[in-house]
């Protein structure tokens, strides 16, 4: 009879746990979600309504806000340059920190250490702040006001994080694989692209986020090479969107509505492997 009572007791208290963290997960949701909302309903609004009524739906939605963003204040230029820079940015962050990741932890070597220290130096030192040497290296480059100045940029931001996350992952892979490709005849190369790659595809889709996410919203860099209009991406043509004495709200949500869907769509698309990407190795 006492153990049933002390069982009952634990179910209950192990319910009433699971329904306080399945309700703070579902205000936690809303207060995510909401301001997601409120933003897509506020392009649908003239700027007079949205000083009206906040929270509200739009009256008469005006789907022209998003023809007059896209077009007329040339928000589709921008777009497109920011799809290039953060792609192509990813493309060789992807290649080239998976490389570097295959030889450090694949390969044993006496400087393997001091390779994979130098890689990690990377994410203790922002870029940020060594901005002036930097200004002055691509200077002297000739790469102002070209976009392979902030791909290069980029591509150094995102290979630290890189490296640590992917080499520690194919660390974990069993080397049995390795040897078996071998044996069927696989040099380096192909146990890279064969055997290796496809088993870190959940990392790949962990780092892909991690560092697409940053260089699609980073303001700074692309502000400071990319003086040329037709050059700007989506975050610096936000800013043209604030005048001196007035901001027309409407088409300011409605470019944050658009700046919004790439990465959303790359975390809908790649969410499954995300999550198997972050949770690799907590289950033996």
């Amino acid at each position: 009879m006492t153990t049933d009572l002390r069982y009952q007791r634990g179910r209950l208290l192990r319910n009433t746990l699971i329904l306080l963290f399945q309700t703070a997960m579902i205000i936690y949701v809303v207060l995510i979600f909401y301001p997601l909302f409120n933003m897509v309903i506020s392009s649908l609004k003239s700027t007079r309504e949205i000083f009206q009524d906040p929270f509200g739906l739009p009256k008469a939605p005006r789907l022209a806000n998003f023809r007059v963003v896209w077009v007329d204040k040339g928000f589709g230029i921008y777009f497109m340059n920011s799809f290039i820079v953060t792609a192509v940015s990813m493309v060789f962050v992807v290649l080239f920190g998976s490389m570097a990741s295959f030889g450090i932890s694949r390969y044993a070597y006496k400087a393997r250490t001091l390779v994979y220290m130098l890689f990690l130096s990377g994410i203790m030192l922002p870029l940020k702040a060594a901005i002036i040497p930097l200004f002055i290296l691509i200077k002297n480059l000739g790469l102002m006001d070209r976009q392979l100045s902030v791909i290069l940029i980029f591509l150094a931001m995102g290979l630290p994080s890189t490296v640590f996350i992917l080499s520690a992952f194919m660390k974990g892979i069993p080397r049995d694989l390795e040897y078996a490709a071998r044996i069927d005849g696989c040099n380096d190369w192909m146990v890279y692209r064969m055997v290796i790659m496809p088993i870190t595809a959940p990392a790949i889709a962990l780092v892909t986020i991690y560092n697409a996410v940053p260089i699609w919203n980073d303001f700074f860099f692309p502000l400071v090479f990319l003086q040329s209009n037709r050059l700007k991406t989506v975050p610096v043509g936000l800013s043209s969107f604030f005048g001196q004495h007035s901001t027309d709200w409407s088409l300011l949500f409605t470019g944050l509505s658009i700046a919004i869907l790439p990465m959303l769509i790359l975390y809908l698309f790649m969410s499954r492997y995300f999550i198997r990407g972050m949770t690799a190795g907590a289950i033996k």
